[in-house]
């Protein structure tokens, strides 16, 4: 088992200034997990409830995404409700609820233990350290949040930093975690909380990438029109881990290269609600849009 994620699946209501999508299938694990599938076997720990449609875990395991980690557990699968801002770049949370997720406590099998790479959701920070507590030496931790967690678990949040390797965050997570509005204060304040990388998603922006050594900025994709966001962060975050995880090797040009991908993957899946763009997807689509940011930053090689 070469990739791991730890994440919610969830189902979704989701309210933009032009349209509005209710109990759409998504939370981290799944878009992390489709869009990694496009570079590498990946393996689900998740939990859902009864409620958790037939159609949902097809959908999932037509993509040969490995199901045995998704317990379904007696209630309801967890829903967030979110509305977003004209700009599309903020959102409020109007509602989370938990549900069989609350007191989720997974136990990895052998297998998943020993795994490579491990992306943990934006879930719970004690339940992020529960789950890398039991990994054997994973090459790379991941990790993504949000201002849930940042704003009631920070303490935690905090104490987790220094076991990651790649720390994602938006724009107003890390303003909300390091108390910078500047963000280079801010993604350099978070550096010396302990992770070794600090990636900031910054939606049409692009991706900020902070390490100890240099910053680097990467040009988005231009998206002709965002329809939903929802799952932008971790469509890339799956693409990033994705391709790590392909190439088995951790070093400053694939780093580089991963954070293109991801920002390929992104841009499509802000181009329909829940995963309905994402399932769509050929890899021959990918590919030119990895090709079209390789022109965008100037970058003189092509893969």
């Amino acid at each position: 088992m070469n990739l791991l994620v730890v994440g919610a699946i969830a189902y979704d209501s989701i309210e933009t200034v032009n349209d509005s999508a209710y109990d759409a299938l998504g939370g981290s694990a799944a878009y992390f997990s489709v869009a990694a599938r496009f570079f590498a076997p990946v393996s689900v720990i998740a939990a859902v409830g009864s409620d958790f449609r037939a159609e949902s875990r097809r959908i999932l395991a037509e993509r040969d995404i490995d199901l045995r980690g998704l317990e379904q557990r007696p209630g309801k699968t967890l829903r967030w409700h979110g509305r977003y801002h004209a700009d599309m770049n903020h959102r409020d949370t109007l509602d989370l609820t938990l549900n069989v997720f609350e007191k989720f406590s997974p136990k990895l099998r052998p297998d998943q233990r020993r795994c490579d790479y491990l992306f943990l959701g934006n879930i719970a920070p004690d339940l992020q350290a529960w789950v890398l507590s039991q990994l054997d030496h994973p090459k790379l931790v991941a990790a993504d949040t949000m201002t849930h967690w940042i704003k009631n678990s920070g303490a935690q949040l905090r104490k987790l930093l220094p076991r990651i390797d790649v720390i994602m965050l938006n724009e107003e997570e890390a303003c909300l975690l390091s108390g910078e509005s500047d963000l280079l204060k801010g993604g350099n304040a978070i550096l010396k909380m302990g992770p070794k990388t600090v990636i900031l998603k910054r939606g049409e922006h692009g991706v900020l990438k902070f390490s100890r050594q240099t910053i680097i900025a990467t040009p988005a994709y231009p998206v002709k029109e965002v329809i939903d966001p929802t799952g932008a962060g971790d469509s890339f975050a799956g693409a990033f881990m994705g391709y790590l995880a392909r190439e088995e090797r951790v070093t400053k040009a694939a780093l580089h290269t991963a954070i293109l991908y991801g920002s390929a993957v992104a841009s499509f899946a802000v181009e329909k609600f829940s995963l309905d763009r994402l399932l769509a997807l050929s890899w021959k689509e990918i590919n030119a849009r990895y090709l079209a940011l390789i022109d965008l930053t100037g970058t003189n090689s092509r893969r």
